[in-house]
């Protein structure tokens, strides 16, 4: 159910994604609601981290300057904040897919 949920969200998201990018924005919404959502909000809307140190996915998103190569380094680089959290390649691409959603058009 809640992989249901996440699909429903990220196609709700992501109505400008290439429709290639969808099962990849997909895959990065389910890795982030199992993975990174004990400490940071992922979803769109979401203002408050459960951790409050922790920054939203939304915030990240939207941090001046954060091209796609910045969040590729970011999703790479640990945190002194951070567990010691080894995330692989294919799931940093799809985690990078769902977070570019995030971005408000300017």
């Amino acid at each position: 159910m809640r992989f249901m949920v996440s699909a429903f969200v990220a196609l709700a998201i992501a109505p400008s994604v290439a429709a290639q990018d969808l099962p990849a924005v997909t895959r990065g919404l389910k890795y982030a609601s199992s993975s990174c959502s004990d400490c940071h909000a992922v979803a769109a809307g979401q203002r408050v981290s459960p951790n409050p140190n922790a920054p939203t996915f939304e915030s990240v998103a939207n941090t001046p300057g954060m091209t796609e190569m910045a969040l590729n380094v970011w999703l790479h680089t640990s945190h002194p904040s951070m567990p010691n959290l080894i995330i692989k390649p294919d799931r940093i691409d799809d985690l990078a897919a769902y977070i570019r959603t995030l971005k408000k058009k300017q």
